[in-house]
């Protein structure tokens, strides 16, 4: 087992990086977290010209034939540059569940439009009572004729009001189903739903929403299959994305401790500023493995939910290190809105709930450890 990146994966990174550095710093991040569209649609085509939307669709749909490592490693760069963009709902968790459930004419349509940036697909899933964490969809799809009638809210769906397809899943005869909503399509209500990270996520309200059976992704009944399937794919995949901004923020921390001086000496000096950098940098490094680890065991086949439970709990674990020691060793400059110290703490709440936060993952690796849960 080799968790180190080949050649042609560390040639992605340093491009990606090189990329980002020039087309998404922290100033344009800023503009588009102000924005209405939280994202901008220029380096979203550009993100497409690279190939990053379809990195890992099959080359017969457009994409680049790239595997879960590939990823992971575009996605550490994407942390890095904390890149306000729906490629992590649209490309890995939607894509991949066509790619596991769709039928070949979905995905012969679909696949290729993403993998252009012609087409945004969100997922809707969460609801009050329900989520990533399990609970009852209450959403319901009513066979009509050739159609399905969809009713119900769905809430935190990203990035909806630049949709043009939701994948909604919706309670049919007696289990969850998969269901493409053209966003355009009468009865469907998006409201932003305002958070202080600014982070574009929106109420959903479906109104008799009238769906073709064609747009029924997968079996009737049997959407949890290929859509946990995908959500095992992008927990890893937000796992890069999470390790990438820790790593960030330690290299933030630590050149500033080299050259912050008080007390006649560089603060980086003292073992209380030093001790914390390196215990964030032994948590940075070990999210990374645990992530690796995972990605490793999913592209070989191998058993890997107890993995990714360890993955992402540990990842968010060391996202809030990372927060608590960036804003310790900055001090006071960083509780203001101009340092980028908050852009990477807000970041960091959103990533940390999404597919699960590690009381979640904590519960499920318990679970498989044998205890009650």
């Amino acid at each position: 087992m080799d968790l180190g990146l080949s050649e042609q994966q560390e040639m992605l990174s340093r491009a990606a990086r090189e990329f980002l550095e020039a087309e998404c710093p922290t100033t344009l991040v800023r503009e588009l977290e102000d924005s209405d569209g939280g994202y901008s649609p220029e380096l979203w085509r550009k993100m497409a010209d690279l190939g990053w939307l379809g990195q890992a669709f099959p080359g017969q749909y457009g994409g680049s034939d790239g595997t879960l490592i590939d990823q992971v490693a575009l996605f550490e760069e994407i942390g890095r540059a904390i890149l306000p963009s729906p490629i992590l709902t649209s490309t890995v968790l939607c894509g991949q569940t066509i790619l596991y459930g769709g039928n070949e004419d979905q995905k012969a349509a679909l696949l290729p439009l993403i993998s252009r940036g012609d087409t945004i697909v969100t997922l809707a899933l969460a609801e009050a009572d329900a989520g990533f964490d399990g609970g009852d969809i209450s959403v319901m799809a009513t066979a009509d004729g050739g159609d399905y009638v969809i009713n119900g809210t769905k809430l935190f769906v990203p990035y909806a009001h630049v949709a043009d397809y939701l994948l909604c899943v919706a309670r049919t005869s007696g289990a969850d189903s998969l269901f493409l909503i053209d966003s355009k399509t009468a009865g469907v209500n998006i409201t932003l739903l305002h958070s202080v990270a600014k982070y574009k996520q929106h109420e959903v309200a479906l109104q008799n929403v009238r769906v073709p059976r064609t747009n029924m992704v997968g079996q009737l009944d049997q959407g949890r299959g290929p859509l946990g399937k995908a959500v095992d794919w992008a927990t890893v995949v937000q796992c890069g994305e999470i390790v990438g901004r820790c790593q960030k923020v330690l290299d933030l921390v630590v050149d500033y401790s080299k050259v912050r001086v008080q007390f006649g000496r560089p603060i980086g000096s003292f073992q209380a500023v030093l001790h914390q950098c390196a215990d964030l940098r032994v948590a940075v490094d070990g999210a990374r493995l645990v992530t690796y680890q995972a990605a490793w065991k999913l592209v070989e086949g191998r058993p890997c939910s107890e993995d990714i439970a360890m993955a992402k709990a540990f990842a968010g674990s060391a996202s809030r290190q990372a927060t608590a020691v960036g804003h310790g060793i900055f001090a006071g400059i960083a509780f203001t809105v101009e340092h980028d110290m908050q852009l990477y703490m807000m970041r960091s709440k959103i990533q940390e709930a999404n597919l699960g936060d590690s009381d979640f993952h904590l519960d499920n690796l318990g679970g498989y450890m044998g205890f009650p849960t």
